[in-house]
């Protein structure tokens, strides 16, 4: 099964992951979440099969999150809101995005790709 794999090349926990999944001899689609960002549809796709919450898809420690005063507005906003918003920019994504079509993680901790990647 081949995994899509959203990164942006300069993230060093996108490296990582990257360099994880390789060393497992996963078969990966590497998508740049800046260039080709996921559309509100696959966003929207991609939350609900996660099982987190939206706000967690946000890369809280980005620039763009905190220049638009993103840190109150998860908090209130609707998901479609927050769906429009991640949409409009992919450096608002938390990465690497992962999935398999049914299985989604957002960031990278080793022990959960191996969880989820290694099963």
């Amino acid at each position: 099964m081949t995994l899509t794999f959203y990164s942006y090349p300069k993230c060093g926990t996108c490296r990582k992951a990257k360099a994880w999944l390789e060393n497992q001899g996963k078969d990966f689609n590497e998508v740049h979440i800046v260039d080709n960002p996921p559309s509100k549809e696959e966003l929207k796709s991609l939350y609900e099969k996660s099982g987190l919450p939206l706000k967690k898809f946000f890369n809280t420690s980005g620039k763009k999150y905190r220049e638009l005063g993103l840190k109150d507005k998860v908090n209130s906003a609707s998901d479609e809101e927050l769906l429009e918003i991640l949409s409009s920019d992919g450096m608002l994504i938390k990465r690497p995005v992962t999935t398999d079509g049914t299985h989604v993680t957002v960031g990278f901790k080793e022990e959960h790709f191996e969880e989820t990647w290694n099963k």
